[in-house]
């Protein structure tokens, strides 16, 4: 038997996570800046839900962090022996204590950190140059912060997110009391204006 096909679809994390992206863009735009790590950041951290995008953002940004500052400091040492940069055996080794490092503070500040805190190690150790490794790194965690804040302001406002429920519960609650007002309503308006058929006859006035 032939196995049924799985259709892509549309989700709402679908939806969700094109606009954190595209809004990022948007707000580069208007900055003159690249918007290349901000989208990624957005992408990264978000998810289903507010909590899980609330998990992903800062795995993103701390591991962003962690591994941009162990990366100025690992590359800084190189530099000391090989100020023109260039390829060295000693990346090897300082790429062995900066992995060793990362895992050990992201098991103190933030364990979800290693991956993104990895790539960006790799990147400041192979392939930035020599004048703008520093400002490479702290843009890098600037707009991977901007990323993560817009994934979790689109999500609140989607199905999952904080405004989303709070907006939900004030509708329920809305729901509620009017559904009591309009059962106490009447009865009290009935008391005070019966209907015409159950006025009592007043008896016709003798002349």
């Amino acid at each position: 038997m032939n196995q049924p096909t799985h259709r892509p679809k549309i989700g709402m994390r679908n939806i969700k996570t094109a606009t954190a992206a595209a809004f990022c863009a948007l707000i580069y735009f208007f900055l003159d800046r690249s918007p290349a790590f901000a989208c990624i950041g957005a992408i990264f951290g978000m998810g289903s839900d507010l909590e899980t995008s609330k998990l992903h953002g800062g795995n993103r940004v701390f591991g962003t962090l962690i591994g941009g500052l162990l990366g100025i400091v690992m590359f800084r040492i190189y530099l000391i022996f090989h100020p023109d940069g260039g390829r060295s055996l000693l990346l090897v080794l300082l790429t062995f204590i900066g992995v060793v490092l990362l895992i050990l503070l992201c098991q103190v500040f933030w364990v979800g950190g290693v991956q993104p805190g990895g790539v960006v190690l790799s990147i400041l150790l192979f392939n930035t140059p020599v004048d703008s490794y520093v400002s490479y790194a702290l843009n890098r965690i600037l707009d991977t912060t901007i990323g993560v804040i817009v994934a979790l302001v689109v999500n609140s406002f989607f199905p999952g997110g904080f405004t989303f429920q709070r907006a939900e519960e004030y509708c329920a609650n809305l729901n509620k009391k009017m559904e009591a007002f309009s059962g106490y309503y009447p009865e009290h308006y009935q008391k005070e204006h019966p209907a015409p058929s159950e006025v009592p006859e007043q008896p016709p006035e003798e002349t």
